[in-house]
């Protein structure tokens, strides 16, 4: 073999073998798929992302018994309420946050309203009140009877409450009268001016099963 033929077969053997190695630089294999153990482990993370997603409400449950609540007049919701005042032999259910009276509702205050709402028992607590359907916003001149005033904004039982709206007490709409179960007294009738000033946390809501 002559010189110059060597150099081409050199040449032509280099050619291929750059060729050869910028393909296999070009397209490296691809990744291996995940264990079927990882794949799952995912799946199972993103099911349990979904479950803990935040609600718009603090009872999820409460929703569906918002809608099934049954429609009550506001004649009807303050004759609910009158019960309480007499119903411990002639005097006021006494207040508790745990017990229920005989009719099934709680003691406390969401429970005495909904009692005089007839939601279902033993009664959605304050903030479902407020957030689960049971009950729209509106403004406190707009009050009427057996609308509710309500402070949730509170991590504690003990600072929520509710009352029933029983009519405005003066005509310059300072204060108005109401049903609540209140700590250490029960059931009682009393005036109260919860929320007119726009600075302590009440405010209106209107029951939606309420009709009239």
């Amino acid at each position: 073999m002559s010189k110059k033929t060597t150099r081409r077969w050199v040449t032509a053997t280099l050619t291929a073998m750059l060729c050869t190695g910028s393909l296999v630089l070009a397209a490296p294999p691809a990744p291996a798929a995940p264990p079927a153990a990882t794949a799952a482990a995912r799946a199972s993370a993103e099911t349990a992302g979904s479950a803990l997603a935040p609600h718009a409400g603090q009872d999820v449950a409460a929703a569906p018994a918002a809608q099934a609540a049954p429609r009550i007049t506001r004649d009807q919701v303050l004759a609910r309420a009158k019960t309480w005042l007499t119903a411990n032999n002639g005097r006021p259910v006494p207040y508790s946050q745990t017990q229920r009276w005989k009719d099934g509702y709680r003691q406390d205050c969401s429970g005495y309203v909904s009692m005089a709402l007839g939601l279902p028992k033993p009664g959605p607590n304050t903030v479902s009140l407020k957030n689960d359907g049971f009950t729209r916003r509106i403004a406190m001149k707009d009050l009427a009877p057996g609308d509710l005033v309500i402070k949730a904004n509170s991590n504690s039982a003990d600072r929520r409450h509710v009352v029933i709206f029983d009519g405005w007490a003066n005509s310059a709409r300072t204060v108005y009268k109401s049903y609540e179960q209140a700590g250490g007294a029960g059931t009682r009738w009393k005036q109260h001016s919860y929320g007119v000033n726009g600075r302590d946390g009440y405010h209106a809501y209107r029951p939606v099963n309420i009709v009239g």
